[in-house]
């Protein structure tokens, strides 16, 4: 954004005291994952990359570099599909522990500017602007100085695109509009023209179901979004969420303690041929709702809703659809209500009877992958205890669960661990996913 000339005979203090003011700095790292692979190995610069869980021809990309985007390879794309878009494409193995590590050097290379107030996932942080931070020009100077820190201390190849507005919502939006390595500052004098110029689509939380809630409320354009009313927001969303946004696409900024954690964990796997049999399914899941478990006890949250999900590999012609490795498929999912809890014990239970209500006909016999899905989280600050189980059950089994994770986390995660999950303890390796925050690992 080009910056207007200082007025004659205006003072530096009195200019920036005239100037917009923006009061959040939102940092977006492009393709992390491929330029992380790209620092660590000069012969991959400037060429095509992209990363994936395992070498194998049925997995997918879940990173690509801007030299592979340019031929159109994603996130999501399908190794022989990526193949056939760029011939000349590198897959590299995905290592989630550089990837943890540069996170770690990415955050204190910021925190030399500017403290970050929030981790939102391994490749994205915010930082709130105070005082002098937040005049126009010395945001921009301020965003600069991050992206040239970033070079500096951790790698030429780490680029970001850097948003800057009046609240964390839009300045995620800015940096969204300008990719890679860019920069955009959404001052409030400019932020409806802005703001008129994307799709709904662009908004962070209006995804697939969201966009088809909103064409059948009869909105197609941001015009059509911006011209609700609060009232109208909140029915269009279903839910307080939608008069939030209201606020937020008009710059307003304002702590709202039941965003600040997740509202949901879920950890799944497609599982390894030798452990695509019932028995192998249920210890992988076993594992599943431990790492779960262990992800919701450290980040203080509480659950009342888990859900069991199973795919089973079928014949085409009795497939319902085929899962993105190509394996023809036929679905199931059932989730269960639990007292509001975090310990492993009463987690275990409502698994159990999960999987007793799985299908069991000839055409779900061979499972190939399995999901586990908490719900409904509650922080630490607004728990209850419940009616049916006294304090000290409560404090038992909190106790217990909380020494094996110091054990895990010390030692690793399979260190201890239940006897039911022991066939699937080399299965399911920690990943870590662009919604994660590393630290937990």
């Amino acid at each position: 954004m080009p910056l207007p000339p200082l007025q004659s005979g205006a003072s530096p203090t009195a200019t920036a005291a005239a100037e917009p003011r923006l009061q959040w700095l939102f940092l977006d790292l492009n393709s992390y994952f491929a330029s992380v692979e790209q620092q660590l190995r000069p012969e991959l610069r400037n060429r095509p990359i992209a990363v994936v869980p395992v070498k194998a021809e049925t997995t997918c990309a879940i990173a690509a570099s801007y030299e592979a985007k340019a031929y159109g390879v994603r996130t999501g794309t399908q190794v022989a599909e990526a193949r056939r878009l760029c011939p000349g494409i590198v897959f590299v193995e995905a290592r989630h522990e550089a990837y943890v590590d540069y996170h770690k050097r990415i955050v204190e290379a910021v925190e030399q500017c500017v403290p970050v107030a929030a981790v939102c996932s391994i490749d994205e942080m915010a930082c709130r602007l105070l005082g002098r931070e937040q005049p126009l020009r010395h945001a921009l100077d301020l965003a600069r100085e991050v992206k040239g820190s970033i070079r500096r201390r951790v790698g030429e190849t780490l680029r970001c695109s850097v948003g800057l507005a009046p609240n964390r919502y839009l300045s995620k939006v800015a940096s969204d509009m300008d990719k890679p390595d860019g920069l955009v500052a959404l001052t409030p004098d400019i932020l409806d023209t802005a703001l008129r110029r994307l799709v709904p689509r662009d908004l962070p939380g209006v995804g697939a179901r969201m966009e088809k809630r909103l064409h059948e409320a009869g909105i197609h354009t941001m015009d059509e979004l911006l011209a609700l009313d609060r009232d109208g927001m909140r029915r269009a969303w279903g839910s307080v969420n939608g008069e939030k946004l209201w606020h937020w696409l008009r710059g307003e900024d304002f702590h709202d303690a039941e965003l600040e954690h997740n509202k949901s964990i879920s950890q799944s796997h497609v599982l390894p041929p030798e452990l695509r049999s019932v028995e192998g399914a249920y210890a992988v899941a076993h594992k599943l709702l431990h790492k779960a478990a262990m992800r919701l006890r450290t980040a203080r949250l509480w659950t009342t809703h888990v859900s069991l999900t199973l795919k089973f590999a079928v014949p085409k012609s009795e497939a319902h659809r085929k899962h993105y490795s190509g394996i023809p498929q036929l679905g199931w999912a059932q989730g269960t209500t639990v007292i509001e809890c975090q310990d492993n014990q009463t987690l275990v239970e409502a698994l159990r009877k999960l999987w007793e209500l799985r299908p069991t006909g000839p055409a779900h016999q061979k499972p190939f992958f399995v999901g586990v899905w908490l719900g409904n989280l509650v922080p630490d600050h607004l728990h209850t205890l419940s009616l049916f189980s006294s304090l000290e059950t409560e404090a038992r089994r909190t106790s217990l669960t909380t020494t094996i994770d110091r054990v895990n986390l010390k030692y690793g995660l399979d260190t201890l661990a239940p006897a039911s999950m022991l066939l699937a303890k080399a299965a399911a390796p920690t990943r870590i996913a662009f919604t994660n925050i590393p630290d937990l690992f």
